[in-house]
């Protein structure tokens, strides 16, 4: 799919097509990114579909998705290329062998032949017939060293390998980051990409994203979720669950066939919205001893009331 033909309206219809719920705002964001060819940061809470977005895009786009994972430690090499040593060293032995002029065959290991490439540079030099989409997942988790070595290849969407000289792509990719904020993101990247702030979703939201990804829930069932997922978003928790957790229970609820919520189950499917055990303890300890109670909140929430 040509970007050029796209309109904010259109974006927000083929991410529909697979059942990504995108608000007119995030779908501007999107737009732009993909007509202008800025890479675009998105920021958010963990679990609230910054990674979703492009691994989305990349299926309606026919686009191939190009992962980088970071990570405390991330080096250029991991992200880039590195030589292929094993193969180079076998073919400099079988060139001794066959002519034993080690000289001209050192000029002939550093091709093409003998470059693994990285997510990056895999990108970059990519000939695909659609552009792919790059996704650098968790920016915030590499190292400030690593950030800076992404401007030239965000800048000018090249890299520079000593033995071969500098690389320009042919087509620039779609380019998403993503960052759960754990630490700032530097200036210096910020003003090379678009930026968007993903929100927790608010009930109505939500309520789509559930009966899209799951048409056979029980309506009364996708709105209790709802209405409990607003209340422990807003109450003391270590981690507040993100619409992952959301969908996670939704799925398993179903599985186990209830058709509405309640204490009894509420308690026994907490591991899907909850991940740290002082967050379990600390509900456990509130439904028993009925500071919180799924009846008076699923009585008081405005969203059922009306």
């Amino acid at each position: 799919m040509d970007p050029k033909q796209l309109t904010i309206e259109k974006v927000q219809e083929i991410l529909l097509t697979e059942k990504y719920v995108c608000d007119r705002q995030l779908a501007t964001v999107v737009y732009l990114s993909l007509v202008m060819g800025k890479p675009l940061l998105l920021e958010g809470e963990a679990g609230v579909g910054k990674t979703e977005i492009a691994k989305v895009l990349s299926k309606v786009l026919g686009a191939r998705l190009i992962r980088l994972q970071c990570y405390e430690g991330l080096d250029a090499s991991t992200a880039l290329y590195e030589w292929n040593y094993p193969k180079q060293m076998l073919h400099i032995k079988l060139e001794e062998i066959e002519h034993g002029d080690k000289k001209k065959v050192e000029t002939e290991i550093f091709t093409q032949d003998y470059l693994v490439k990285r997510p990056l540079l895999d990108a970059i030099q990519s000939d695909d017939v659609n552009p792919p989409v790059l996704l650098i997942d968790e920016i915030d988790r590499a190292d400030m060293e690593f950030e800076a070595f992404l401007l030239e290849v965000l800048s000018d969407f090249q890299i520079t390998i000593p033995e071969l000289g500098t690389v320009t792509a042919k087509h620039r990719p779609y380019v998403f980051l993503t960052s759960n904020r754990t630490r700032e993101i530097h200036d210096a990247l910020k003003r090379r990409c678009l930026y968007h702030w993903i929100e927790y979703p608010t009930f109505d939201k939500e309520y789509e994203i559930i009966t899209t990804k799951f048409p056979e829930v029980e309506t009364k069932m996708a709105q209790q979720i709802c209405a409990f997922m607003q209340k422990v978003r807003e109450m003391n928790f270590y981690k507040r669950p993100g619409v992952a957790e959301t969908l996670d229970w939704a799925s398993a609820l179903i599985a186990l066939n209830r058709k509405q919520l309640d204490d009894k189950s509420v308690i026994e499917t907490m591991g899907c919205v909850f991940k740290y055990r002082e967050d379990l303890t600390h509900l456990r300890e509130q439904v028993e001893n009925r500071q919180f109670s799924l009846d008076q909140l699923l009585r008081t929430s405005p969203e059922l009331v009306s």
